[in-house]
């Protein structure tokens, strides 16, 4: 078995991480370095066509992501990473499910610049917050749409200019349809790209 191969059944029914155990984060995260090893793309910000996309989260270590799960009654459900490579914009979109007709979003929406071949520096610019029904949600491409028409969103739709919210990420790992990376507080993402830009 390869080490893409490994991996992916590594992380396979953790639920982006929230069932993973910390013998389970020991083990996925031994087998993320394994791949790192086999990076075919060693300066991924060189390769805009591989980094251009929405990207499904498979797993992370992030708490901020992970404790979207913690509301009664509802369930984090997809959660994507979009990359518009030719704006520098980073789109992240977690879905909240459960309750019928409560269904939430939540987005935030960053700008990003090169720092090196392998890392960016993010600067996180906008939150959204609210429920799907709300904003006529159908697909992230749809509403990243609306975000760059300067649509206002109701009832949490706000601007971040805080300096304390950006951080730096840095691509580990990146194929045609994997990508890995590394963020500053020590978190893990691993995403599978889609194989067309969702919402077509």
């Amino acid at each position: 078995m390869n080490e893409k191969a490994k991996l992916l059944e590594t992380i396979a029914g953790k639920n982006r991480g929230l069932l993973a155990t910390e013998m389970d984060r020991v083990r996925v995260l031994s087998a993320i370095e394994q791949l790192e090893d086999h990076n075919p793309n060693l300066a991924p910000i060189k390769t805009p066509e591989l980094l251009e996309g929405d990207w499904r989260l498979l797993y992370t270590t992030s708490k901020g992501i992970l404790g979207l799960d913690r509301f009664p009654m509802f369930q984090l459900g997809q959660i994507y990473q979009c990359i518009r490579v030719e704006e520098a914009k980073i789109y992240n979109i977690a879905e909240i499910v459960g309750v019928p007709l409560l269904e939430g979003i939540v987005s935030v929406a960053a700008k990003f610049e090169a720092t090196s071949e392998k890392r960016v520096q993010v600067k996180f610019e906008r939150s959204i917050l609210g429920l799907q029904r709300f904003f006529g949600y159908r697909s992230p491409k749809k509403l990243i749409k609306e975000i760059e028409t300067g649509k206002k969103f109701f009832p949490l739709d706000f601007s971040i200019e805080n300096r304390d919210q950006q951080g730096w990420l840095e691509i580990s790992y990146l194929d045609e349809d994997l990508r890995i990376g590394r963020g500053n507080e020590g978190s893990v993402f691993v995403l599978a790209k889609e194989k067309k830009s969702i919402g077509d």
